[in-house]
C-alpha cells in the first residue's frame, strides 16, 4: 500500500528513465511526475525501450509519448508529464510533493542541481550514470548519508570521460544499473530504507564486474560544500548553462535566458520562408538544407540545433532562425 501511495519524481526520460518509468509504473506507484526536455530520436531506439519508429517520424517529446504509453500499462497510476528542461528556476516546483527523486539524465549538471534541491528540501534521491558498457548507482538520503559532492565535487571537465558519443552505450548495461536503481527506490517507497546500504555500486556488463564502495564513512571525514557548508551552487543559478551538447546526438540543446510562451501555430508561418515546416501541439520543426540542419523549437523558447555539435554555430544558429 505504501507504493501505491508514493509519488515520485523522474528527471529524464532517456535510456534511463524508460526504464525506470516503465518498471516503476508496473510495480504499481501511485504517480510520476516525468519531465523530460527532449523528443524522440532514431539513434535512440536501441536503448529507449517506451519508444518506437512511430514516435520517432512523428517527432514527439518523449514525456508525452512515454506517459501515453504508461498509462495503458497502468492506468490506475497518475502520471504527469512534462516537456521542459529542469532548471534551478523550475526545480523546486517540481519536487515540492514528491517523496522521491529518481535520476535519469545524461549529465552532471542536471545531477549537482538534483543534489542541491535534495539537500533544500530532504527529499531522497537515487543518482545513477550509464555510458559504455559500464554505470554506477547510490542512495542519497540528506543529513544521513554522503551526498553526490561527497563523492564527486564538481563535475568533470569537458573532455576527462567518456561520453554517448565517444563511447556509446549498450542497453544491457542500462537495465543492469536501472535494475539496480528501481530496486533501491522500491526499498524506500516501501517504508525499508534501512534495507539501502550506503554504497556506490558500479557495474561493467562487458567484463561482467560488480564493484561496491562503502560510503558509511565518507560524511564523517567530508568537507564537502553542499551537504557539511550548506552550498547550493546549482540550486541558487550560480552554476547554469544556457547551452547543452546533447550526448551522441550530434545536437545542441539552446535555452533562453528568460522561458517564453511561444505561439507554436504563428512560429511555424514565420519558419514556413525559410524551409520544410512540421509541428504538433508541442514543438515545431524547421529543416534547412544549405547546410543541412533541423531546429526542433519548444513552446518555452528552447532550441534543438541537430547537425552540430558546436555550441558557438548553434547559437547563431538559433540567433538567425528564431532571435535573441
Amino acid at each position: 500500500m505504501k507504493i501505491c501511495a508514493s509519488r515520485v519524481l523522474l528527471c529524464g526520460c532517456g535510456a534511463l528513465g524508460t526504464v525506470l518509468a516503465d518498471t516503476l509504473v508496473r510495480a504499481g506507484v501511485g504517480f510520476l511526475r516525468i519531465v523530460d526536455r527532449d523528443f524522440v530520436d532514431l539513434s535512440n531506439l536501441q536503448r529507449q525501450i517506451l519508444f518506437d519508429e512511430h514516435d520517432v517520424a512523428n517527432h514527439l517529446p518523449k514525456s508525452i509519448v512515454a506517459a501515453n504509453k504508461l498509462s495503458r500499462i497502468n492506468s490506475q497510476v497518475t502520471i504527469e508529464p512534462h516537456v521542459a528542461d529542469i532548471d534551478w528556476r523550475n526545480v523546486r516546483d517540481f519536487v515540492k510533493d514528491v517523496d522521491l527523486i529518481l535520476d535519469g539524465t545524461d549529465n552532471f549538471e542536471v545531477r549537482f542541481l538534483i543534489n542541491d534541491v535534495a539537500l533544500e528540501t530532504g527529499i531522497p534521491w537515487v543518482y545513477a550514470g550509464c555510458v559504455g558498457s559500464h554505470g554506477q548507482t547510490m542512495a542519497i538520503f540528506p543529513g544521513e548519508s554522503a551526498c553526490l559532492r561527497c563523492v564527486i565535487e564538481t563535475p568533470p571537465d569537458a573532455g576527462a570521460t567518456e561520453t554517448c558519443d565517444t563511447a556509446g552505450v549498450i542497453a544491457p548495461a542500462i537495465h543492469m544499473v536501472t535494475a539496480l536503481q528501481a530496486t533501491t527506490a522500491l526499498k524506500i517507497l516501501s517504508g525499508r530504507k534501512d534495507l539501502v546500504a550506503p554504497q556506490l555500486t558500479i557495474v561493467d556488463v562487458w567484463d561482467g564486474t560488480l564493484r561496491q564502495m562503502s560510503l558509511s564513512k565518507l560524511r564523517e571525514r567530508s568537507e564537502c560544500p553542499a551537504c557539511v557548508h550548506g552550498r547550493r551552487d546549482w540550486l541558487n543559478g550560480g552554476n547554469k548553462s544556457q547551452s547543452t551538447v546533447l550526448c551522441g546526438r550530434n545536437s545542441v540543446q539552446i535555452s533562453p535566458a528568460q522561458p517564453a510562451n511561444l505561439l507554436l501555430d504563428e512560429l511555424a508561418a514565420k519558419l514556413r520562408k525559410l524551409g520544410a515546416v512540421t509541428s504538433n501541439p508541442f514543438l515545431v520543426r524547421l529543416t534547412l538544407t544549405d547546410p543541412m540542419y533541423e531546429i526542433t523549437v519548444f513552446r518555452d523558447g528552447r532550441a534543438i540545433i541537430e547537425g552540430t555539435d558546436d555550441i558557438a554555430a548553434a547559437r547563431s544558429i538559433y540567433a538567425r532562425v528564431i532571435g535573441n
